[in-house]
């Protein structure tokens, strides 16, 4: 018989880790300059990074001190508490990128099973935010090297929407081995010589003393972006290029190839039907099966009914429109329950959208509010309020709330804010600071005679899922 008691002994070992003052032996400093004190003998079981680390950290009296810069206190704190007991709690945790921080500092730190369970979460649980943050995930795990199940998944999208990363404004900080492994596939959906346009344009960033103009480039000139791109080059399919493009594309880069590769492309485009030896397969873009049409529910919180009396606010009507023929349809832009709640993803997702509609279901009632927004939401401004007279906020009848509230604005000066780039964290669609969300799925409402009504109590209150919608003309 086996009696375990495990719980006994993860308490044991966290009263140690944070009440231990006399017999600690390890020192470890961290970004935001805390010192958090710990044990050699379970570091170094626990992780061969810090079996490794101990060995030449200074010793002074007896303690020895390892500087970690690069990782937050709180980032930390969660580590060393999993070290000690085995124990990681997200069930708070509302911010993905502090998850995708944590898995990076684990596999820094060679914790190998929290961090490839860390990507785990983030690809089945949060994929939204590893899209709307495609461009950071997709550069970092490459720098890793660490994470190839979030590379096939980042993969798989890219090669849908190759844009994503051939159009960001980073992209010539691609490392080598993400573009490489991105002119490998077969599946890449893309024109071949916009592959090519774009391999160069890496290339070339990647050595930036090489003139503007290529008229002027000397004999070393092609031989450094040559050497900078020879990982690149074998991928492109050359002989699935046109004979103008190779003609007035690739001819002015012929020195950078292959000289068989050349002179194959020349015979080819002479004489197609002699052999050549270095052929890739032309890139398979898929042709999609047309979908069953299937009407899928709008939104998990309003109906049609909902949406018809908010566009006959939107038009001023004194009679609603009925779910039959109102004039609008809502386009889902945001839901917190796809994307998550964190409100630095909504800025990013409705940047640059106007005539919107957001949508809060409050928790634990009825009471469903929003607010209506026919400017364009803009996340690059440096913290403004925008003036309109056609703004309101709303509370819906729905269950045993027997009546919408229609909330006109008042002051129009004040009617909508868009908050600066630092308080976006923290802070999202605010609709005259009388309705708005705050980060932690939190929302807020304030009487401060921006509106016309009240249409609930002032104060914050705790959301369990919001939308927002542009809304748009029927065709």
């Amino acid at each position: 018989m086996n009696l375990k008691f495990f719980d006994k002994l993860s308490q044991n070992y966290i009263e140690l880790l944070l009440n231990d003052k006399v017999y600690y032996n390890v020192i470890i400093k961290v970004k935001n300059e805390k010192n958090f004190t710990a044990h050699s003998n379970i570091l170094t079981y626990r992780s061969s990074y810090f079996c490794k680390e101990l060995e030449n950290a200074p010793n002074e009296n007896g303690i020895r001190t390892i500087t970690k810069t690069n990782i937050s206190n709180e980032i930390f704190d969660v580590i060393l508490k999993y070290i000690y007991v085995g124990i990681v709690n997200l069930e708070n945790t509302i911010d993905t990128k502090f998850i995708f921080d944590l898995m990076l500092a684990a596999d820094e730190l060679e914790l190998y099973e929290l961090s490839k369970k860390l990507e785990t979460i983030l690809i089945e649980d949060k994929a939204p935010w590893l899209k709307a943050y495609f461009s950071l995930v997709y550069h970092t795990i490459f720098d890793k090297q660490s994470f190839k199940n979030l590379e096939n998944f980042c993969n798989s999208v890219v090669v849908k929407y190759p844009n994503l990363i051939f159009e960001a404004e980073d992209y010539t900080s691609l490392p080598e081995s993400a573009l490489v492994s991105l002119l490998k596939r077969d599946d890449l959906q893309m024109e071949e010589i916009k592959l090519w346009e774009y391999t160069l344009e890496w290339g070339i960033a990647q050595n930036p003393t090489l003139p503007s103009n290529i008229e002027e480039w000397t004999k070393e000139d092609f031989l450094a972006l040559k050497t900078t791109l020879q990982r690149c080059l074998p991928y492109i399919r050359y002989f699935h290029i046109s004979s103008k493009d190779i003609l007035y594309q690739i001819q002015p880069y012929k020195k950078i190839l292959d000289k068989q590769i050349w002179k194959d492309l020349m015979q080819h485009n002479l004489d197609p039907s002699q052999p050549i030896r270095f052929n890739l397969p032309a890139r398979s873009i898929p042709v999609p099966e047309l979908p069953v049409r299937i009407r899928k529910p709008f939104s998990t919180i309003i109906s049609d009914e909902h949406v018809a009396e908010i566009s006959s606010w939107i038009d001023r009507k004194t009679i609603n429109y009925s779910s039959e023929n109102c004039p609008y349809e809502f386009k889902s832009i945001f839901q917190a329950s796809r994307d998550g709640f964190d409100v630095q993803t909504i800025w990013n997702m409705c940047h640059g959208y106007s005539n919107t509609v957001i949508i809060i279901k409050v928790a634990d009632t009825d009471k469903i509010l929003g607010g209506y927004n026919p400017l364009m939401w803009d996340k690059t401004t440096d913290g403004k309020w925008m003036r309109t007279n056609d703004s309101f906020i709303f509370s819906l009848k729905n269950g045993n709330i027997q009546n919408s509230i229609l909330s006109r604005v008042k002051n129009p000066d004040y009617a909508v804010h868009c908050y600066r780039k630092g308080s976006q964290a923290n802070f999202g669609l605010n609709f005259g600071d009388s309705l708005y969300i705050k980060k932690n799925a939190i929302g807020a409402y304030s009487c401060n005679n921006y509106y016309e009504k009240r249409i609930r109590a002032t104060g914050d209150f705790e959301i369990i899922n919001y939308e927002v919608f542009e809304v748009k003309k029927n065709t």
